[in-house]
């Protein structure tokens, strides 16, 4: 607990204990007075002080002022009238542990979200004269050389000159699984460097950094209020000044009436309790209260899974989305290209793997790459010689006195060599031994082990449609859509090809229903921007997704997006709960309180109990749906 809400927690035994020991001991006439109004004091002096501030800065209807009206109303009364004091003392007292509680949800729910702020780094390493000296990270260069110790947080992104480690990302995926980094690796500001010394060269700044991207996210996400808060908002400040002027005229009309049209006493004590029960029913705490929190508590609950929501607009958008479009590469596929299988091959498979990687020893393609990492050992260049790129074909190259050919059939046709077509899907490496036939090696974009699991449950989630945009060749879209169960394909198309595809699709979906796309946030930026919900996924160090998307997967797990629907329609269904509960409730209490039926008591539940009720109801948006 805070200070403050210790301090609070404190004056509320106090007043307690007070109430009960003046419920025994026989007090009368000004000491009792005394004593009532000193625990009353204790207990809502703060509120008191509240009131005066909202009136002479001219913001007089809050619920600071209902109660202080309220509460010092029924004191006044208690004192003409009945000498009881309790009730007055104790609507104050209910209202004060109300706020306590809603403190301490507040306060849990932003538990997540200053769990992501606390990656802020605070300083940074520089080396100077054989010493480390710590300076601003916001004062470190691009180019510049950091140190980062165990235990230290990384504050810049950059890559490492120097030293291997394990990291804690946590902080910025969501999971606890720490990643392993060596020289050469790229490397995000916000992790924690776990284990050994690392020397990063820095690439951005600090405000262009992952870091200060994702703080500015987070710190921003509740300056976009979605249509339910709006509506609170404006609500309240229609609805508090018009039960103001309401109690105003219950306390008076009625009174008047009965004196000058009926010939009645005009019972002004009993008119002006019911006006003051009335003004206590009315404060909008449940509502202005439970509504945000349920939302804050919705973007904490994302945060701590590795989802950031842009704010409570897209938290609402999300909950009503019905059809989901996917990028392929990146996003269904690990977009990374692997040797996944060798055929028909004449040699032992190492061997002709061997033979492939030292031929593509000089290569920078990616099918090249591909081949050295299957082959998984140091290349000795010196087995290597006469090396002929033949474009669009592929490489010819003598390997320890053997001439080696690796291409496509184009390459394979010149040779005269006769080849063994495959069909299986993906980029297709035939390889010639000295003119001889040895078999082909296949190379594809593994598909991602959650993808199919993730479709599946997306449609059990209630998603209508699934579609994957992709500027592959057809046949690889086509066997990548048929194998994760996808509705619909849509391949070779260019940027603008997708997005021409998404307005398509918007125009065919109903009023209410969203479209979320989902891509890797790279090459995404325009489709992300154009959808009504952009998910960027894998995003950590991307500048287009986060600047383009409204939702951000800090992971490249296809699960979170199920995960992230689940929870914005849970948090939209607790908000209309809270909404419609607090509604129904005040609106009988209010013609109960107005007919004389309720009293302070009764006041207190309609208050107080309601927005705890609701406030352990907006709570639950902070646990996850699984």
């Amino acid at each position: 607990m805070s200070k403050r809400q210790i301090v609070m927690l404190c004056k509320i035994i106090i007043a307690t204990v007070m109430l009960i020991l003046l419920h025994f001991i026989g007090l009368s006439g000004m000491n009792r007075f005394l004593a009532y109004l000193t625990t009353y004091l204790i207990i809502g002096g703060d509120i008191l002080l509240k009131a005066g501030k909202g009136i002479k800065n001219r913001q007089v209807f809050d619920e600071n002022f209902l109660m202080a009206v309220a509460t010092v109303g029924a004191f006044v009364l208690a004192f003409y009238k009945t000498g009881d004091y309790t009730e007055a003392v104790a609507v104050m007292l209910f209202y004060q542990i109300g706020e306590l509680f809603q403190s301490y949800a507040v306060g849990k729910s932003r538990k997540n979200i200053s769990a992501l702020m606390d990656i802020r780094p605070d300083y940074a390493n520089i080396e100077k004269d054989g010493k480390l000296q710590r300076i601003s990270p916001e004062e470190v260069k691009i180019g510049s050389t950091i140190i980062v110790q165990p235990g230290e947080k990384i504050p810049l992104d950059g890559i490492v000159v120097k030293g291997e480690s394990t990291l804690n990302t946590s902080a910025l995926t969501g999971e606890s699984l720490p990643r392993s980094v060596k020289t050469g690796d790229e490397i995000y500001s916000g992790c924690i460097n776990i284990s050994g010394v690392l020397s990063i060269q820095t690439t951005k700044e600090f405000s262009e950094s992952t870091v200060s991207k994702i703080l500015d996210l987070v710190e921003n996400a509740s300056s976009r209020k979605s249509k339910s808060e709006n509506f609170i908002s404006k609500f309240a400040r229609i609805y508090t000044p018009a039960v103001c002027y309401a109690a105003l005229l219950l306390a008076l009309l009625p009174p008047l009436i009965r004196l000058y049209a009926l010939h009645l006493p005009p019972d002004w004590e009993n008119w002006i309790y019911r006006s003051l029960t009335f003004l206590v029913i009315s404060c909008p705490c449940a509502l202005v209260i439970s509504i945000p929190l349920s939302f804050f508590a919705g973007i904490g609950g994302a945060s701590k899974a590795g989802i950031l929501i842009k704010g409570s607009n897209y938290l609402e958008t999300l909950s009503n989305t019905k059809t989901v479009v996917f990028d392929k590469t990146g996003t269904l596929t690990q977009g990374v290209f692997d040797v996944c299988g060798v055929h028909h091959n004449t040699l032992d498979e190492s061997q002709l793997i061997e033979y492939a990687a030292l031929a593509e020893s000089a290569s920078t393609h990616p099918i090249g790459k591909s081949i050295l990492r299957a082959y998984g050992q140091e290349v000795d260049r010196s087995r290597v010689s006469d090396i002929q790129e033949i474009s669009g074909n592929g490489i010819i190259a003598n390997v320890d006195g053997v001439k080696i050919a690796l291409g496509n059939d184009k390459l394979m046709k010149s040779l005269n060599v006769k080849h063994i077509n495959c069909h299986q899907v993906g980029t297709i490496i035939h390889a010639a031994v000295d003119r001889e036939y040895g078999g082909h090696i296949v190379i594809a974009d593994i598909i991602k082990p959650q993808a199919k699991q993730a479709i599946a449950a997306l449609k059990k989630a209630g998603i209508k449609k699934t579609v994957m945009l992709t500027g592959d060749s057809n046949g690889v879209a086509q066997y990548v859509g048929n194998l994760l169960d996808i509705d619909e394909v849509y391949s070779e198309l260019l940027p603008a090809d997708k997005v021409s595809k998404i307005e398509e699709l918007l125009k065919k979906q109903s009023t209410n229903d969203k479209l979320a796309f989902v891509g890797d946030g790279i090459n995404d930026a325009p489709v992300l921007a154009r959808a009504d919900i952009g998910i960027a996924m894998g995003a950590i160090g991307s500048d287009a997704a986060i600047e383009a998307a409204d939702v951000v997967l800090m992971d490249d797990d296809p699960m979170k997006i199920t995960t992230a629907i689940l929870l914005s329609r849970k948090c939209i269904g607790i908000v209309y709960q809270n909404i419609y509960c607090a509604l129904l409730v005040k609106a009988l209490c209010l013609l109960l309180g107005a007919l004389g039926i309720a009293n302070m008591w009764l006041a207190v539940f309609a208050d107080v109990g309601v927005m705890i009720i609701a406030v352990l109801n907006a709570i639950r948006a902070l646990f996850i749906p699984k």
